[in-house]
């Protein structure tokens, strides 16, 4: 393959390696040398001979890469003045290195360069831009600390297109069933079944922030930052309505709300601990025909039950070196801090409720909001529409750790 032909890397690898063995020659015989002055042995004419052949043999493989990579510098810019500055190359000219070694009174010396001004371009390798000399240091956002959220997670999914969803909800059973004689005329047992129709409304959860059209031209990156922040906030709220929303006004009717409260004369327990306490509880929503299917709580709390020991020191629940899902009684544990501490929900979360999304989260920008035509703002907001469904409160079991555990030990 002619030289012409080859790629650049192929070229210097191959000068590069010529490089190293001549070195390596040279090398091996000045410790050879260097051995025979140590043992008081005069080096012998062929030697020496030997060592001007490899040292000259160095000199010129190193000639030979400079001269290819000046080649391949070449090649990428047919301008070799291009990116020069003027001083480098004012003494770079011959002239100028004639004055420099034979200076004489009177005499002159220059050379014309084009005119270029600095300028405050932002296109920092033109020429004459200065751009870098203005760049302000400037950091990235540091990584916002986000809760984990999972409580929609848990919960069966559903959409609607209406402002507000109706469904019938069981509010009392009379069971009647029992044995019936097959005399003629003697009227079967009658059990009632009463049933309520609820409405939720789809409520709005939305907040909004102002900024400059100039910064969101001039950083995109920070819009799609902005955009992920009020997402954010959106689901933080989101997360606190689903447990918590009180019901009235705009609030979403919160499972937490309207879970009913355990009772712990179910049954009865020696040196009760919190792991006790949520057994009880999934005993009472099993009680009430729907099986629990998660597990909610405050981190603080899940971490003392994860820190519980046995008699010999072992941990009962999992082992610290492993990374296992948080899980109790086979079921998922959500620990999240939209729970108060000491508190805690167990339930049929994907049967026993249902979220019911009108309008994903999304993030619009308008300028068409007050003035901010006239003072260049923009209005950046964020929305979701959703309902809540709680079929069946008996489902959900609610209470405060430090209560169930004082009625246990009583």
């Amino acid at each position: 393959m002619a030289e012409n032909e080859k790629t650049a890397d192929q070229l210097v690898g191959e000068v590069k390696s010529l490089v190293e063995r001549k070195h390596d020659e040279v090398k091996a015989i000045a410790e050879e040398a260097l051995g025979k002055t140590k043992a008081g042995e005069a080096l012998t004419e062929a030697a020496k001979e030997l060592a001007d052949q490899a040292i000259t043999g160095l000199n010129e493989a190193k000639a030979r890469l400079d001269e290819v990579e000046q080649k391949l510098a070449r090649r990428g810019n047919a301008d070799p003045d291009r990116g020069k500055s003027a001083g480098y190359r004012f003494i770079e000219n011959e002239e100028v290195k004639n004055f420099m070694a034979n200076p004489q009174a009177g005499r002159r010396v220059g050379m014309e360069m084009e005119s270029k001004a600095i300028i405050s371009s932002l296109t920092t390798d033109a020429d004459g831009s200065a751009g870098d000399l203005l760049e302000p240091m400037r950091l990235a956002p540091l990584a916002p600390v986000q809760r984990r959220l999972t409580i929609r997670d848990l919960l069966m999914p559903g959409r609607t297109s209406q402002a507000s969803i109706q469904y019938p909800k069981e509010t009392g059973f009379t069971n009647a069933a029992d044995t019936h004689t097959e005399t003629a005329g003697t009227a079967k047992p009658q059990s009632e079944i009463k049933f309520d129709i609820v409405t939720t409304s789809v409520t709005t959860i939305a907040h909004w922030v102002l900024a400059t059209r100039q910064i969101l031209d001039d950083a995109p990156m920070l819009q799609s930052y902005i955009d992920g922040r009020l997402r954010y906030g959106l689901k933080l709220v989101e997360e606190d309505q689903l447990l918590n929303g009180g019901g009235t006004g705009t609030d979403l009717n919160g499972i937490y709300t309207q879970a009913t409260a355990s009772t712990a004369n179910l049954a009865v327990v020696s040196s009760p601990t919190k792991i006790d306490v949520i057994r009880i509880a999934m005993l009472q929503a099993a009680l009430a025909e729907f099986p629990p299917s998660g597990v909610v709580m405050h981190p603080t709390d899940w971490a003392s039950i994860e820190v519980l020991k046995d008699t010999a020191g072992a941990y009962i629940i999992g082992n610290p070196q492993d990374r296992t899902d948080a899980r109790l009684w086979g079921l998922p544990v959500v620990a999240t801090q939209a729970m108060t501490l000491d508190k805690f929900l167990v339930g049929s979360f994907n049967m026993g409720a249902q979220i019911f999304d009108r309008q994903d989260a999304r993030v619009e920008i308008s300028t068409e909001d007050s003035d901010n035509f006239r003072k260049n703002l923009v209005t950046i907001l964020a929305e979701e529409r959703l309902a809540l469904a709680v079929y069946r409160p008996e489902a959900f079991v609610k209470g405060d750790f430090s209560d169930q555990i004082t009625d246990l030990t009583s």
